[in-house]
């Protein structure tokens, strides 16, 4: 095996994506998973829609076997030209206008938070009381 390892554009790697044509991009390296379609216990669904893109991320998510990272040298087919796999973006929020908090103070607030629930209910004590009618004697 003294031969230079062959070395696969994401492009051509992203021609492969059919259930009679399989190749996976995982860890920099490029595997033809056509014979394991029927074979993968995830179903062959799983390794298709991973076609196209580097698939480190989802190999990893579900925890494969030490077996099953062995398995994997029989269906190896040659390297990624790394620099053809778009880099991944790190998730940024979308931008907000700055939120001026109100100039109330806290304890104005706080104080207001207790005084009205009292006020309330005062006042329907209050209002019952004016309502009743005294007893006759």
């Amino acid at each position: 095996m003294g031969g230079e390892r062959k070395v696969y554009t994401l492009a051509e790697v992203s021609q492969h994506n059919h259930a009679k044509d399989c190749w996976l991009v995982l860890e920099g390296k490029v595997f033809d998973v056509t014979k394991f379609l029927e074979d993968h216990p995830g179903g062959d669904d799983v390794l298709l829609s991973s076609t196209g893109k580097d698939a480190t991320d989802d190999f990893e998510d579900v925890g494969h076997s030490s077996s099953a990272r062995a398995m994997m040298d029989e269906f190896y087919v040659g390297d990624i030209d790394t620099s053809t796999i778009p880099s991944k973006r790190k998730y940024a929020p979308p931008k907000q206008p700055h939120y001026e908090q109100d100039k109330t103070s806290e304890f104005v607030i706080k104080l207001l938070q207790f005084l009205v629930p009292l006020l309330i209910l005062g006042l329907a004590f209050g209002v019952r009381s004016y309502t009743k009618t005294p007893a006759s004697s």
